[in-house]
């Protein structure tokens, strides 16, 4: 996340910042310009301008008050996905009490389930959790199974998956496409996303471009070898490629040093191309310094250790695209990445620029999930206490 590098610890310092960035509603400058062209077969859809005003208005944050409340619903162990159910529910999986805990959007703590074990309704692990239908699929790599229940918390059964997966929950997660629609990543011989819904597998794979080269999110990695270990430095500050699959066996992908989105069926057929015209910005020294903090540190630790290369290049600007998500309803969003704090644009499916709101913060290894006009990230305060702020989006003077 690069929006701060230490969070707030209330939702009211976030919400202040947001208001300031977003401005007076009255002042709706927008000169948006949206083109269509044909090259070569493949639709490129060019946005330019400033698009409509939107803004994130807060719903609810639901967390501690404060680092002596304990022993509440509000207290998580260690939060690693939610997701937003029927009738306004809010599903957080805390992965350190193995359980997961439902809330409504007034903050009330309505009921908890699951447990720590190995039997029905138990978890050994909860990477993540997502809606399909009216069924809540939890992912639990530990014991190698999806495990499925009601809104109220009852166990409706399992499927099986590969057992001992281990990775970023961020990237070992569902990803949710459609109203009973969502993507999970299958390892084996090959890297793909396989179609879920609330009956089982649909036999949809998408598979991710470039498998077998590197993973998805690498950027420039420094490999360092010492005595006894070794390690990798990827650099924080550099591009990187960010794919997500979307419903009818589509993917977007980016290679974030442009800002241009490809929109693809199968092993690589392109349907359309999303650009943006955006002004290049260059790399701060405080982001830059943060970036390779992690690999400044391995060297004086290991002072005598081989390291290839032997130091990160200096980009002459930054990145454009930080990370990309496909919400349930269709919509495109890009986490772009900007100087002045990290803006999240949305674009209908057909590469229409519809707005874009100054991003909020969420936690490392965590994602925004989305249901309707609302959307739900994960924040870890200055006292290292997880919370779950909940958005409406809303257009600015209306």
């Amino acid at each position: 996340m690069r929006i701060h590098p230490r969070l707030p610890p209330t939702l009211l310092a976030a919400t202040l910042a947001i208001a300031c960035a977003q401005g007076d509603p009255t002042t709706d400058t927008s000169d948006l310009t949206t083109t269509f062209d044909t090259v070569g077969g493949i639709i490129r859809v060019n946005n330019s301008g400033t698009p409509p005003a939107w803004q994130l208005t807060p719903v609810v944050s639901i967390g501690p008050r404060s680092v002596q409340e304990e022993e509440t619903p509000r207290e998580f162990g260690g939060v690693t996905a939610v997701a937003l159910g029927p009738g306004g529910s809010v599903f957080v999986a805390d992965a350190v009490n193995r359980e997961i805990r439902v809330f409504g959007l007034d903050g009330a703590h309505i009921r908890t389930f699951g447990r720590a074990g190995e039997g029905p309704g138990e978890f050994g692990s909860i990477y993540s959790i997502a809606w399909v239908g009216d069924r809540l699929l939890a992912y639990d790599p530990s014991l190698g199974r999806i495990g499925e229940f009601s809104a109220a918390g009852e166990w409706l059964g399992q499927r099986r998956t590969a057992g001992s997966v281990s990775g970023s929950p961020a990237f070992m997660r569902f990803f949710p496409v459609g109203p009973d629609e969502a993507f999970r990543l299958a390892l084996g011989g090959r890297v793909l996303w396989v179609g879920l819904d609330s009956r089982g597998d649909t036999g949809d794979t998408v598979p991710w471009l470039g498998a077998g080269r590197d993973l998805p999110g690498m950027v420039e990695t420094i490999i360092c070898e010492w005595d006894g270990g070794s390690g990798f430095y990827p650099h924080t500050a550099g591009a990187k490629s960010v794919q997500h699959p979307a419903a009818g066996g589509v993917m977007y992908s980016a290679w974030g040093w442009f800002y241009r989105v490809a929109v693809t069926r199968g092993e690589g057929d392109t349907l359309r191309v999303i650009e943006r015209t955006l002004p290049a910005e260059p790399i701060t020294d405080e982001d830059w310094a943060a970036g390779s903090a992690e690999y400044d540190e391995a060297r004086e630790r290991w002072p005598d250790a081989s390291c290839n290369p032997r130091g990160y290049s200096r980009p002459e600007r930054n990145s454009f695209i930080n990370e990309v998500f496909v919400s349930p309803d269709g919509r495109l969003w890009v986490d772009v990445i900007r100087n002045a704090g990290n803006r999240w644009e949305f674009f209908d499916s057909e590469g229409r620029l519809l707005g874009g709101v100054p991003a909020v913060p969420y936690k490392e290894r965590t994602v925004p999930v989305f249901r309707g006009d609302y959307l739900a990230t994960i924040r870890r305060d200055d006292l290292d206490l997880d919370h779950i702020d909940v958005w409406r989006l809303e257009r600015v003077g209306r």
